[in-house]
């Protein structure tokens, strides 16, 4: 197993539970490397008292808090015509980025669209592209005076900015600070452009959400569930040089313990080590 590839777990398998609650058994369990879950019952980003109090824990338990995910939800949309939603979706989108700082976090992910179905008309379209590229450099800029790396993340095919060209285009956008690309192992899936993601954004990419599913829907599988083939994935990864992490990011289960969850995290990665 490559050392350059550090292996952690989302805190997203957890985010009905308060992050207070799982954190030391997380620790125990043997992952050192986690993405923590903004979901507000998990996580309130909003309350810097709190944020302050999760980090400090993290690093008394000597946990490396490698990423944050950020927000993302149909009310946060930084591509809208509205200029006073996109104002606000951007102030939302700061006060996450000050949560992943206060939190430690050497990254922060974040959807670059909103959580809409389909493509608008070509007009429509060009302008909340362009919406969005002015917005992420906002964001951007901010995450650079807070020490931190904005991570964007392919997004699920239906969804608005769900090809792999349109990120491509946002990531060439922004010009006030370096920006990285986390890829989603599940939402590439979806796509259909598993084959040739790695190459298109090797560039850019500094981070892998690692999920699988069968092809039919964002199942957030652990590695080895589903249809991905991880072996040649893996192989992709190693051929373009990849030296990020890997955040294993898998569904939360009903009613399930978090010695079970924390026990399917850990499946998930002894098959990448086996893999490797």
């Amino acid at each position: 197993m490559s050392p350059a590839w550090p292996i952690g777990l989302s805190t997203g398998c957890f985010y009905r539970r308060s992050i207070f609650t799982v954190l030391e058994s997380i620790r125990e369990s043997g992952f050192d490397a986690i993405e923590v879950c903004s979901f507000p019952a998990h996580l309130d980003y909003h309350r810097e008292g709190e944020v302050r109090r999760a980090g400090e824990l993290i690093r008394a338990l000597g946990l490396r808090p490698y990423s944050f995910h950020a927000p993302f939800a149909d009310r946060i949309d930084i591509t809208s015509l509205d200029p006073a939603i996109r104002a606000a979706a951007v102030a939302e989108l700061i006060v996450a980025c000050r949560a992943a700082a206060l939190l430690g976090a050497e990254n922060i992910v974040l959807h670059p669209g909103p959580e809409h179905s389909g493509r608008p008309p070509a007009e429509e379209f060009q302008q909340r592209i362009q919406h969005a590229a002015v917005s992420l450099n906002q964001v951007a800029a901010f995450c650079c005076e807070q020490g931190i790396q904005l991570q964007l993340e392919n997004m699920l095919p239906h969804l608005l900015f769900g090809p792999t060209g349109d990120l491509m285009f946002l990531l060439g956008s922004i010009n006030t600070c370096t920006v990285g690309a986390c890829l989603d192992t599940g939402h590439a899936r979806l796509s259909g452009d598993l084959g040739t993601v790695v190459h298109k954004l090797s560039g850019h990419l500094r981070m892998v959400h690692i999920n699988d599913n069968l092809g039919d829907r964002d199942a957030h599988l652990i590695p080895g569930e589903g249809s991905i083939d991880w072996p040649w994935l893996l192989g992709e990864l190693r051929r373009y040089r990849f030296e990020g992490g890997l955040i294993i990011e898998m569904s939360a289960r009903e009613n399930e313990s978090v010695a079970d969850t924390l026990a399917r995290g850990l499946r998930g990665r002894d098959y990448l080590t086996r893999v490797f």
